[in-house]
C-alpha cells in the first residue's frame, strides 16, 4: 500500500507507533549518556545508534567470543547493578528469531550471574515498529531522528 493509499487511521497509527519508538530511544540515549552500556549483536547496529546520536558504551556481542565468555566481560567490567540498585546493561538484541534467541540465551546467562538487566527498549521497539523493521542496524533510516530529545 503506498503512502497516498493509507487511510488517515493508518498513518496516525504509524506516527503514534513511532512516536512511542522515540520516547523508548529518548530514555535509552539518555540511559546511556548516564553511563548505562547498550548491547547489540554487531557492528551495523553500534554504526546506527551512533546516528541517532548515542554516545555512551556500545558492546557489540559479535566479536569472536563465545557467550559464556561474553556474560563474563560484561560482569567483570559492568558490575551488577548500578549505583541506585536499578539495571547495569540494556539489552538490545533484533527483535527477529536469531535476535530473540540471543536476548532469551543472553538473558539467562547474565542472570545467572546476578545481573541486573533492562530490556525495556527492546520489548516497545519490537511493537511499535512491526512491521517496519525486526533490526537495531535499521533504527537510523526510519526517521526517528526528528523525533528523539
Amino acid at each position: 500500500m503506498t503512502q497516498s493509499h493509507k487511510t488517515v487511521n493508518e498513518m496516525n497509527d504509524v506516527q503514534l507507533r513511532y512516536n512511542l519508538a522515540a520516547q523508548a530511544l529518548s530514555k535509552l540515549l539518555q540511559d546511556n549518556s548516564l553511563g548505562i552500556p547498550i548491547i547489540v549483536e554487531g557492528k551495523k547496529d553500534t554504526v546506527a545508534l551512533r546516528a541517532l546520536g548515542f554516545t555512551g558504551a556500545i558492546e557489540q556481542l559479535n566479536r569472536g567470543w563465545d557467550l559464556d565468555r561474553f556474560c563474563t566481560y560484561l560482569y567483570e567490567k559492568y558490575g551488577t547493578r548500578n549505583s541506585q540498585g536499578g539495571a547495569v546493561i540494556e539489552l538490545l538484541m533484533d527483535w527477529d528469531r536469531t535476535g530473540g534467541r540471543l536476548q532469551k540465551t543472553l538473558i539467562e546467562k547474565l542472570q545467572a550471574l546476578d545481573v541486573k538487566i533492562n530490556q525495556e527498549t527492546r520489548k516497545v521497539l519490537s511493537k511499535a515498529l512491526n512491521p517496519e523493521t525486526k533490526y537495531v542496524e535499521s533504527l537510523n533510516s526510519l526517521g526517528l531522528e526528528e523525533f528523539i530529545q
